[in-house]
């Protein structure tokens, strides 16, 4: 009888680490949280700036009661209003965008937070700096210019603001929330259409993890095959010691099903193919009425 070969253990799994699944502590992402709102409020100046070169100035004229318009009905305080908006919309659905793909390991409610704040407070920066562009010359002519002389006035919003709630808290409305509405929207529908239910990248599975070996964890390869025989139709079975193509040893049987006494040099018999030996037959059961062999 050939001695019985012994099972291989699977060596360990090494399972993968994801480092899309590391968790960050809640220190790290309330600093990157004001991070960004900060870099958001910075934009607002050049945004302003911006939204002041754009919009066309209001004619007025000097009175013994104050300016007055120099038109009955002036057009550009309108376009003033709808360039902020125009500029707003824009600038906070850009920084949603930015957001979401540049910081996607703060991808959730705290980056959702940071662009809705920051895009808030650059609205904010932006009316701000965009209004007072000028405005040192239109206050300095309201008060030296004699009555009847023209003079224009910078762009200002008649469509938002800020207002304060009991007196204390400021609440901004109007066009003001239009770069918050912006980006809130963005940040949202990026977060719906995700494919990943973290709404971060993760690593796409591997074939090998899905069809594993018998036997063996997910990721581990099985016992490599038995190498084939050209014209063999299969490899050397396991029946014993010392199998392999380099030639016969004891205990082996060659690919023809002969014996190693028939088996060529090189591990390829010259005689007939022959079929595998038949496993030998189960014993028959006992008649009825024999005596039953004895036990233990």
């Amino acid at each position: 009888m050939s001695p019985e070969i012994p099972a291989v253990e699977p060596p360990a799994a090494a399972w993968p680490t994801d480092p899309q699944a590391r968790v960050d502590p809640p220190r790290r992402n309330l600093a990157v949280g004001g991070a960004v709102v900060l870099c958001l409020t910075l934009l607002g100046v050049p945004l302003g700036l911006l939204w002041a070169a754009i919009s066309p100035a209001t004619p007025v004229i000097k009175t013994a009661d104050g300016a007055v318009y120099g038109q009955p009905q002036p057009e550009q305080p309108v376009a003033a209003d709808g360039w902020f908006s125009l500029l707003g919309l824009a600038f906070g659905v850009l920084a949603g965008l930015a957001l979401w793909f540049v910081l996607r390991r703060r991808r959730g409610p705290v980056g959702l937070f940071a662009v809705v704040v920051g895009a808030l407070a650059a609205a904010v920066v932006a009316w701000q700096v965009g209004r007072r562009i000028g405005l040192s010359t239109y206050e300095r002519l309201l008060d030296t210019a004699p009555a009847g002389t023209a003079f224009t006035k910078p762009a200002d919003l008649r469509a938002g603001g800020i207002e304060l709630f009991l007196g204390v808290l400021p609440v901004p409305h109007g066009n003001l929330l239009l770069p918050a509405f912006g980006a809130a929207v963005t940040y949202t529908l990026l977060a719906g259409w995700s494919r990943w239910p973290s709404l971060r990248p993760e690593p796409e599975p591997d074939v090998a993890l899905l069809y594993p070996a018998a036997g063996y964890p997910p990721g581990v390869p099985g016992p490599a095959p038995w190498p084939a025989v050209p014209g063999a139709g299969g490899g050397y079975p396991p029946a014993g010691p010392g199998v392999g193509p380099a030639g016969p040893f004891p205990g082996a049987v060659g690919p023809n099903g002969f014996g190693p006494e028939s088996a060529a040099p090189g591990g390829v018999s010259s005689g007939q193919a022959g079929a595998w030996p038949a496993p030998p037959a189960a014993p028959e059961p006992p008649a009825p009425g024999a005596a039953e062999p004895p036990r233990g």
